[in-house]
Order: structure tokens, then C-alpha cells, then sequence
């Protein structure tokens, strides 16, 4: 299996998601162990010199005034782990729970925390052994870090609270006796250093993204393939017109459509001298808006990456300079903006398809029989497909208002202004669920016009692309449960096989 080392910089998305995946093994670089141990020198000289120092010898948040004597810091740690270990809510995935385990591991990578590289050595041994703790979604507020869902983790390493075993949680300490692995005892400042920061939301954020990225991808295929169903034109797409608006993914999309509809097909042959002036707005300008979605894909990655290699911890240790320093790089509204208008993107991207779906179904639009029904009346056909394709771009547009508007003062208005992070990390993540399935529905809508269009036929990949749909989904001569197809579609998306099928042909869809 391959290894990734851990330098506290570096780590991307794609390497990310393998490790989420449990594709290779995780484990601390030699450079980074090297800054850990010279901050972890440094910080233990200043504590025998007897300085008070917030989150080694102090209490925390508002108790940061009160003294903690020598005898009691390793009793501090214990008690803030289980403290704020107040979760709550269905627990996170054990993909998002790996990626989780490896971000905090490579932000204390960074040598900023003052911590021993044990205390990464631990997370790693966990990670690589796939024990994953139980963590709750709900209860950080996004502001001192990911409080409590990374106190889940933390408790996991110090032997306490659950893991995952066959899909169950049970207590960690009955899988680290089956495993012959010991628990972690933490030594001053470890407790806080393994939960300041904002490794939960973005954690779920980037995994979130990956799959955006592909699903934007597929947002071009489907909606060529609408546009070759609606007997579109391919005017809209031609690089004269993306050149004179340079907005990067608006070229990169009309790029995509080029590529995915070729220059003609049989269909697109057969309405040449059609009557129609130009097409609806979801067909001609896919470039402008699956373009900008694009563009604010690449634009929130760049700002999680950044933060996937930030230190994030608080206080932070410069031992080279000298200096422990109270800061608030725990904070999470780089993350938490950037994750709104993620959701807020890929909703739009999401209704655009739906505004397709309508299209396929409307006669007036489509001139094919209604709701692409055969013997309409007695078939009800894809009526309710759009039905439902219209209630998740509604139930995304509510799920689009910015969790990182909102603040509540916590911790005896110590901490009084907060991101909600978390909250926008599962926002999105819920978006972009929602957002594969309506373009599932596109898919099996387009591929539904298409058949009804026979013996015309799309042409080059697009064909190929309805071959593979219609492997798995037949042509529908009477009603059926559509809930079916469209679950066998989105498996398509998710399993990354429709794209795979569309770039062994295309080369590597832009995005």
C-alpha cells in the first residue's frame, strides 16, 4: 500500500480523498518531527521556568485566568476532552472521519502546537489500523476550532469513548485490546492542541468538493445531451463568444460542450433549417452558469487547501523566535464563507438542470410527446420526475442560506463571534447530494427524448453515454418506479464510471 507523508504543507485534495478512502497508509515525515520536538523543547523549558501560559497551565475559555498547578495538567487534559465532548447528532462518515483524522494530524504536523509527535504517531496508528472514532456532525459553532466533534476524536485516542466495529459503535478500548494497542496519555497542552482548529468543516468540505468537481463535469454531459434531446443549437458554445466575457470557466464549459456535442449528428442535422431563433436560457448559457460554478469550485479550493496546511492551534509556538502567541487562527470563516457560496454555486448549477428536465417534459418546448410519456394519459411518464427534480432545487435553496451570517456569543462572551463552519461544511455536503440526483434525473429524462427522437441518434460520445445509461436503464414503453432508475444513475455518478466512459474519449473535461 502506498504511503503519504505528513509535513504540515503539501496535502492536497486528491491525496485527501485517497486517504479518506483507506487507499494508502499515513504516516509523520521526518522533517516534521524535527519542528515538533524543537517546539515541543521550547515549551517545556518555558513551563519549568514556571510561566503562566494559556492552555498549558491555565484553564480555558473564560476560565483562562485560573492557574492549573503542576500536579493537575495532566488531569486538565483529561477533563477538557471529556468535557467537551458534547456532539450530538448522526456521526460522521467513516470517509469524512479519515479525512478528519488527517488533517488535524497534519496541522499539528506544522510544529506550532508544542506538542510531542507521539500525540501525531497515535492519530496515525488509529488511522492506519481504520479505528475510527464516532464522531457526532452537530455541536461546533465553528469559532475555537471544531470543539466538540474533534473532542470525539481526541477521546477516541486517549482511550476513551467509541469507535466504529462492523458498522456498530463500541467502547475504543474493546478494539485496542483485540488490536494489542494502547491509548494515548496526553502530557500539557496536548488536550487543547488536538481540538483547536478547523480540520471537521474542512475536512467534509473537500470531500465535498471532489465530488462536486465531478458532478460538474457531468453537468456538461447531461446538458449536452439535453440540448442533442431538445435539438439545440450549437452556436452558443463557440470560443469567439467566451473570448469576449474571459471569465475562466465559462471557456473551459463551452470548451466541454464542443467536445461532448462534435460538430453535427444525425439530430443535429435533422433541424438545420429549423424555424428558431435561439434556445431557452439553460441550454445557451450553460457556459455562463456551469462556468461559474466552476470558477467558485476552484476559487473555495485554493482557500480549503490553504487551510488543510494552516497551523491552527492556540496558543501557537515559535521556537526559533522565542515566542508563545495568543492568536485566533482557530477561527473558521475563511472555510465557512468559502463553503456558503460553494452551496450557494452548485444550487444554481443544480436548478439550470432542472430548468432542463422541464424543457424535456413540456411539449411546447420539446415537441416531444408529453412528460415523454408514450400513450400519455395512461402513462403519467416523467411527470413526476421533474416533480421531484423541482422540490430538491427548492429544498437546496433553503439549504443555501449562509450559515456564516449567523453568530451566537459563547463561553461567557469570551468567544463572541463565530463562523458556524460546521454547519455550512454539512450544508454543502447536502447540496451537492441533492445536486447529483437532479442531474440523475436529467440523465434519465434526456436519455428518455432521445429514444423518442428514434431513428435519429446523438452522435460520438453522447451516444456512448446513452449506451452505457441504457445498460442499466431500458427505454420506458409504460410507467414504471422511476425512483429505480434514478438510483441506478446516480450509482453511475458516484462510482465515477459515467465520467471515466466520457474521458477515455474526451480527454479530461475541463473544469
Amino acid at each position: 500500500m502506498e504511503t503519504i507523508e505528513l509535513k504540515g504543507e503539501e496535502l492536497n485534495l486528491e491525496m485527501l480523498w485517497r486517504v479518506a478512502q483507506g487507499d494508502v497508509k499515513v504516516t509523520l515525515a521526518g522533517s516534521a518531527r524535527k519542528k515538533m520536538e524543537a517546539s515541543r523543547n521550547y515549551i517545556e523549558g518555558r513551563i519549568k521556568a514556571g510561566e503562566v501560559i494559556y492552555g498549558v497551565n491555565t484553564g480555558f475559555g473564560a476560565f483562562s485566568n485560573v492557574r492549573i498547578s503542576d500536579a493537575d495538567i495532566v488531569q486538565l487534559q483529561k477533563n477538557l476532552i471529556r468535557s467537551h465532548a458534547c456532539g450530538i447528532g448522526k456521526p460522521f462518515t467513516p470517509k469524512e472521519t479519515r479525512a478528519i483524522m488527517c488533517l488535524r494530524a497534519n496541522a499539528l504536523a506544522r510544529g506550532h502546537s508544542g506538542i510531542r509527535p507521539l500525540v501525531i504517531e497515535k492519530i496515525l496508528e488509529f488511522l492506519n489500523a481504520d479505528i475510527l472514532p464516532v464522531i457526532p456532525s452537530q455541536g461546533s459553532v465553528g469559532a475555537s476550532g471544531d470543539l466538540a466533534p474533534l473532542s470525539h476524536l481526541a477521546l477516541a485516542i486517549i482511550g476513551e469513548g467509541e469507535v466504529w466495529k462492523d458498522f456498530n459503535p463500541v467502547s475504543v478500548k474493546e478494539v485496542l485490546k483485540e488490536k494489542g494497542l494502547e491509548h494515548l496519555e496526553l502530557q500539557a497542552k496536548e488536550g487543547l492542541s488536538m481540538i483547536n482548529g478547523c480540520q471537521v468543516m474542512t475536512a467534509v468540505g473537500l470531500l465535498g468538493i471532489y465530488e462536486a468537481v465531478r458532478l460538474t463535469k457531468l453537468m456538461d454531459v447531461a446538458g449536452a445531451l439535453s440540448l442533442e434531446a431538445l435539438r439545440g443549437s450549437r452556436n452558443a458554445f463557440d470560443p469567439l463568444i467566451s473570448a469576449t466575457r474571459p471569465h475562466p470557466g465559462e471557456a473551459m464549459t463551452a470548451h466541454n460542450m464542443r467536445v461532448l456535442l462534435g460538430e453535427k449528428s444525425p439530430i443535429s442535422e435533422s433541424h438545420a433549417d429549423c424555424s428558431k431563433v435561439q434556445d431557452a436560457y439553460s441550454l445557451r448559457c450553460m457556459p455562463a452558469v456551469h462556468g461559474a460554478a466552476k470558477d467558485s469550485l476552484r476559487n473555495s479550493l485554493r482557500t480549503l487547501e490553504i487551510e488543510a496546511n494552516s497551523s491552527t492551534d492556540n496558543p501557537l509556538v515559535f521556537s526559533e523566535e522565542g515566542k508563545i502567541l495568543s492568536c485566533g487562527n482557530f477561527h473558521g470563516e475563511p472555510v465557512a464563507f468559502a463553503l456558503d457560496f460553494l452551496a450557494i454555486s452548485m444550487s444554481a448549477a443544480a436548478s439550470i438542470s432542472q430548468c432542463r428536465i422541464e424543457k424535456l417534459i413540456n411539449p411546447s418546448m420539446s415537441e416531444l410527446p408529453a412528460f415523454l410519456a408514450p400513450n400519455g394519459g395512461l402513462n403519467s411518464g416523467h411527470m413526476i420526475v421533474q416533480v421531484a427534480a423541482a422540490s430538491l432545487v427548492s429544498e437546496n435553496k433553503i439549504l443555501s442560506h449562509p450559515a456564516s451570517v449567523d453568530s451566537i456569543p459563547t463561553s461567557a462572551d469570551k468567544e463572541d463571534h463565530v463562523s458556524m463552519g460546521t454547519i455550512a461544511s454539512r450544508k454543502f455536503r447536502q447540496v451537492v447530494k441533492n445536486a447529483e440526483n437532479i442531474v440523475a434525473m436529467e440523465f434519465l429524462s434526456a436519455a428518455q427524448a432521445i429514444d423518442l427522437l428514434a431513428p435519429l441518434k446523438p452522435s460520438g460520445i453522447l451516444k456512448e453515454v446513452y449506451d452505457k445509461i441504457r445498460e442499466s436503464v431500458p427505454y420506458a414503453k409504460e410507467d414504471r418506479i422511476f425512483s429505480q432508475d434514478i438510483r441506478s444513475i446516480k450509482n453511475l455518478i458516484r462510482s465515477g464510471e459515467l465520467l471515466s466512459l466520457v474521458e477515455k474519449t474526451t480527454g479530461e473535461l475541463k473544469w
